[in-house]
């Protein structure tokens, strides 16, 4: 915690302190946001103290525009503490102010415990009879039954630790939970399993710099707790999209078992990452939290000012548009200032290097409950000099009236392509199943806008092809493998009657639901998870791989696993050949990325000459080596050639070629280029260096290839 010197003259101040608990000589002083109540008490505990007989009340006399704060003395780091405030109990109002319920303080630094579920977190009575009437409850004491905040000390030796500093068109992103990806490591040390230490292990590390990943996007690290409806179920909330604190790293998935080495462990992981070369990015998730809707517990934001925090109706119900039961109110100064705080915390004390925005559209809903790009939200983090200049990736749509919005976020924003997603599974996917039953599949017109960065969602505003994370999974929905093998969602272990998850998934069991000794099948499903993964990293963007895909993981057939804590969800090491062929031709594909400029361009493909000979940024041509020309506009056109021309004279050109065609197709390459077969998705694996390649004028079958021109 930063530490200042005490304030001279009176005690009595104009302006509050910074939110949260900040040391002074003596103790801290502490300010808390709550802008409807009466009373707001800092409670003190010993640490162990589970059943808080040892809790100590501070009150916090003093209070200005809705802040209340004071100096605790004592208080420095390692201290347990809650919050607890009076006020009036009004729901219809949005006031459900209770004394008897230990609040976190949404500034906390480190959350010790869990929500152990029952009646004494709601603030309501709640009971068997219970039909949804909101009367307060004050027998019942929630201490002893909800986490506390702990002060931490934020100093650390970073060392000579940087940023990365990777430009927007060389990142590779890398979707990953920190549990799942090493819990089944074999060359992680058991202990370390699970945890941010073992995400930064050598044996981790090592597999990240051989994929050719620049930087990992970890799912939710806040603190964070589980739905009651999944306790009762023996479940979890495995992902984390229900936070409980947005400034506290999540306990559980440390090796450290005390709150500061929680700390210092997640900073440490941060260090050992930046000096292996990989940046950091972390999906946050400032739309919703743990406390659901008005008739959920009351465990922070509820009880310090339901009606500052949440965005409510004139009945004082939650407007939800996350589908989580509550949404937050970015329009109140407050909580923008929260969120806003939280980032930079993570920015300056974590040295995190980007952040992902879950359902961002809910962040920047105005007055009128509409999207505005100009939100003062938005416009805070784009002008902030801390927040400004990391990355900062946009989920453009939430579960509100007209809440799609991909490519409507301002510059700087990146954003999930979901076009790009849909479009490139319907081509290698369901237009193969389609021409599997006689039926026509699409034309390769939106694909083709979609290798080239998809100008018709991020042209405007002089944004550039890296605006565009594009991916084929993400942590929802199918992995890859579970996407070319199977027709329908199997969630039933869920609990929940496999009606969660999405029913629109894009995907084909190639004739063979689940798993299959069929080799015909097997050999087609692996040609199009290479043509989804050519697809991916040969595209002009960002390409995101969520984590797994690059050994053929499976969750069996469920597509939201959100609950699975266990081997359905955690990456499995061992891998059988054909994974083992799968991973060689990913790490390819990062490599030609990565040795290939004229993939991952700053600017847009327009068709413009580059060259005094006439040669053009982007060229089409068709099977014959004829441009295009009109042949754009013929029904069913699914082979199509795209030449790229070289950036500058030391670099090689590239060339597309692209059979969505359900049988082989004789190709000309264009007659100028020099053209030499650097990848085939029909290849099983890439060829050894120095291996002679030959790929024919023939083009197998669904197959994407790649050629280069100039030098070698």
């Amino acid at each position: 915690m930063p530490t200042r010197p005490a304030p001279p003259g009176p005690t009595t101040r104009d302006l509050p302190p910074p939110p949260g608990v900040t040391l002074v000589p003596g103790g801290a002083d502490v300010a808390v946001y709550a802008g409807h109540a009466d009373g707001v008490d800092v409670c003190l505990f010993e640490a162990g103290d589970g059943e808080g007989a040892s809790e100590r009340r501070v009150p916090l006399r003093e209070r200005a525009h809705g802040w209340w704060f004071g100096f605790v003395p004592g208080m420095g780091p390692g201290t347990r503490y809650g919050l607890r405030v009076d006020g009036p109990w009004d729901p219809d109002h949005g006031l459900h102010h209770n004394p008897t319920k230990l609040l976190l303080d949404p500034y906390a630094g480190a959350v010790e415990g869990d929500v152990t579920w029952g009646p004494e977190v709601y603030g309501h009575h709640v009971d068997a009879t219970w039909h949804g009437d909101l009367e307060r409850r004050s027998a019942l004491d929630s201490r002893g039954h909800v986490p506390r905040c702990v002060v931490v000390d934020h100093a650390f030796d970073w060392g000579e630790d940087r940023a990365p500093g990777r430009s927007r068109s060389e990142t590779v992103l890398y979707e990953v939970h920190v549990r799942n990806q090493t819990m089944l490591h074999p060359g992680v040390p058991e202990a370390l399993r699970g945890t941010y230490a073992g995400l930064a292990h050598p044996a981790s590390v090592e597999h990240l710099l051989s994929l050719g990943v620049t930087a990992v996007e970890l799912l939710p690290v806040h603190a964070f707790t589980h739905e009651p409806h999944l306790v009762r179920r023996g479940l979890t909330n495995h992902w984390g999209y229900n936070t409980l604190g947005f400034l506290a790293p999540h306990a559980p998935y440390a090796a450290a078992a005390d709150p500061q080495g929680v700390v210092d462990e997640v900073k440490g992981m941060v260090k050992l990452l930046h000096a292996a070369g990989l940046e950091v990015v972390l999906d946050v998730v400032f739309n919703h939290t743990a406390e659901q809707g008005r008739t959920g517990a009351t465990l922070s934001w509820r009880g310090l000012d339901q009606r500052a925090y949440y965005r409510l109706d004139e009945r004082g119900r939650d407007i939800d548009v996350t589908g989580c039961g509550n949404t937050l109110d970015l329009r109140h100064p407050v909580v923008c200032r929260m969120v806003l705080d939280s980032l930079r915390h993570w920015v300056q004390e974590y040295h995190v290097d980007g952040f992902r925005f879950d359902l961002a559209v809910a962040l920047g809903r105005g007055r009128g409950d509409d999207f505005d790009p100009d939100h003062p939200f938005l416009v805070a983090l784009r002008t902030d000099p801390v927040l400004s200049r990391v990355m900062l990736v946009a989920e453009p749509w939430d579960l509100g009236m007209h809440g799609w919005r991909t490519g409507q976020f301002p510059p700087p924003f990146l954003e999930w392509n979901d076009r790009f997603r849909d479009t490139a599974r319907r081509f290698w996917v369901g237009d193969a199943r389609a021409q599997a039953h006689g039926l026509r599949g699409h034309d390769a017109r939106e694909l083709a806008t979609r290798l080239t960065g998809s100008r018709d969602l991020f042209g405007a505003r002089d944004r550039g092809p890296t605006a565009s994370v594009n991916f084929v999974t993400a942590h929802d929905g199918f992995t890859l493998a579970d996407l070319v093998a199977h027709d329908h969602k199997h969630n039933d272990a869920n609990g929940e009657g496999n009606h969660d998850g999405s029913d629109g998934n894009g995907s084909w069991n190639h004739g063979t639901e689940g798993p299959t000794d069929d080799p015909e099948v097997l050999e087609a499903r692996r040609r199009a998870m290479r043509g989804l993964l050519g697809t991916l990293f040969l595209s002009q963007g960002v390409p995101m791989l969520t984590a797994g895909d690059e050994l053929g993981r499976t969750q069996h057939g469920n597509n939201n696993p959100y609950c699975q804590d266990n081997e359905l969800s955690w990456v499995d090491w061992s891998l059988a050949p054909w994974q083992e062929d799968l991973l060689a031709t990913t790490r390819h594909l990062t490599a030609l990325r990565r040795t290939m400029p004229v993939l991952r361009q700053r600017t847009w493909l327009t068709g413009r000459e580059v060259d005094d000979d006439g040669t053009l940024d982007v060229a089409w041509f068709a099977a014959d080596g004829a441009p295009m020309g009109d042949r754009w506009h013929d029904g069913g056109v699914r082979v199509l050639q795209m030449a790229l021309a070289a950036p500058a004279d030391d670099q090689a050109g590239a060339l597309l070629v692209v059979n969505g065609a359900a049988h082989p197709v004789e190709v000309t390459l264009p007659t100028t280029g020099g053209y030499r077969l650097v990848w085939d998705s029909a290849w099983e694996r890439p060829p050894a260096d120095g291996e002679p390649v030959d790929g024919g004028a023939v083009v197998p079958a669904m197959t994407l290839r790649l050629y280069a021109s100039g030098p070698s």
